[in-house]
Order: structure tokens, then sequence, then C-alpha cells
């Protein structure tokens, strides 16, 4: 394994730093910009490519200029996104590929934005699908873009330090334990980025539950249309709708 992990290693390092810097900003523009986050694996991209960031300790140039082009990236692709959404939001929204999104899917981001504004735009960076329809979305919306720009910042700064501290500490660790020619250094690598993706899939999912409370939506079977419902508002009627002593409704078991 640690020949296979070592070929690995040397092909990421055998890319010029400047063209892997500048691929990693371009893959993650596009995995922010407008639905094209739904097949563009940013994530992936920029781990790789930190894999052949030198310790940041021992030469930080590289890994900050990693950082910088991740960060530069995603605000752009933010920003096309925002500005599309602005110009063309409707017409996107109502265009094929709007439709294979779903309406229910373009109705829930509404939605949340509606009910969280700007938090919903920072957390939405980590969230699946909505990353991308989240610029969409503020731009079809009253949000001023730089309202839109200072809250997603911070979170485009926070996911790249953490793909890219991460990548670069896999990357380093497994060196020094290739050069010490330990057997299991490959597994090591490997046991490092699987706990890191099991993790952030625990934290996707537990902001998406989150999350889904400002987003409920209810689609008529009849006409197909998706109407947001308030969480508060979906509680009483189901509570209103249940049977009780009170209203002299008889219960199932009653008879």
């Amino acid at each position: 394994m640690n020949d296979a992990l070592s070929w690995l290693l040397q092909l990421v390092d055998s890319v010029d730093p400047v063209l892997r810097v500048v691929l990693a900003g371009v893959g993650i523009m596009l995995e922010t910009s407008v639905l094209i986050g739904l097949i563009v694996p940013g994530d992936s991209i920029v781990v790789v490519a930190a894999l052949a960031t030198e310790n940041p300790l021992v030469n930080p140039v590289m890994y900050v200029a990693l950082m910088l082009a991740v960060i530069v990236g995603a605000l752009i692709g933010e920003s096309v996104g925002f500005a599309l959404g602005r110009y063309f939001g409707p017409w996107i929204r109502r265009s094929r590929l709007g439709r294979r999104i779903g309406e229910s899917n373009w109705v829930r981001a509404q939605q949340y934005l509606d009910r969280r504004g700007g938090i919903a735009v920072f957390i939405s960076r980590f969230l699946p699908v909505l990353h991308s329809l989240i610029p969409l979305t503020v731009g079809m919306s009253t949000m001023r873009y730089r309202r839109f720009m200072a809250w997603t910042t911070p979170a485009c700064v926070l996911w790249a330090f953490v793909y890219v501290t991460v990548g670069a500490t896999a990357g380093n660790v497994t060196r020094e334990l290739i050069s010490k020619q330990l057997h299991f250094a490959g597994y090591v690598l490997a046991g490092i980025l699987i706990v890191f993706f099991v993790v952030v899939l625990l934290v996707k999912r537990a902001l998406s539950r989150s999350a889904n409370r400002h987003m409920l939506v209810v689609v008529d079977p009849v006409t197909g249309e998706s109407t947001p419902v308030d969480q508060a508002d979906a509680d009483t009627a189901t509570s209103s709708d249940s049977p009780s002593e009170e209203d002299g409704r008889p219960s199932p078991e009653q008879g």
C-alpha cells in the first residue's frame, strides 16, 4: 500500500505548485457557483491539492497561497451565483436544469433565507444543494450584495481553513511515516481522511436537521405546487387535528 501511496503523492507533487493552486481555486469557484456545485467535487479537489502542501510551520508560503486561492475562488463563485440570481434568477428557475433541481428545493431555499436571513447564507456553505441554491436565491431577494458578502466571507474562510489544513496535515504526516519506512503509513492517511469526511458528514446532517425546521414545504397533490409551512403552524395543526376528550371527539380506541 505504501508503494501505491508514494506514487499518488509523487503524482500530486509533480504538478506545478502554481498550477495546483490555480486548479484548486477554479475547482472551488465552480463548486460554489450556480448549480455547478451539484456535480463538481470542489472539496475533494481542495483536499488533494492540499496533500502536496509542505508543512506550514516550515514553509508557510504554499499553505497560505492555497488558502487564499480557495477563499478567493469560493467568493468569486458565490458572487457569480448572486449576480446570476439577480439578473437571470427566474429564468434559471424555470429552465430545464432548474426544474430538475425541483420546485420544492427552490421553495425550501427561499423559505430558509426568508426566516434566517444572513445566518442562512453562512450555514448554507456547509450544506449540500443549498450551497448552490442560496446565492441564486439571495440574488432574487432584496438582500444587498454587501450584506450577502458579509455573511458568506467568514463561512468561506472557515471552510477553506478546515479543508486545506486537514489535507496538508494528512499529507505531511504520511510523508514523514513513509520516510521512516513504516508499513502502516498508507493506513494512517486513509484513516485521517475517512475520519475527516465522516465528521463532515455528521456535521452536515446535524446542520441539515436544524435547517429543515425552517424549510417545511407542503406539495399540493393535484397542482404540484409547493407551499412553505411554518414549523409552529404545522405543530399547531397536528395538535388541533388530534382527537381529545375536551372537544368531545372519541379517539379510535374509544370507538
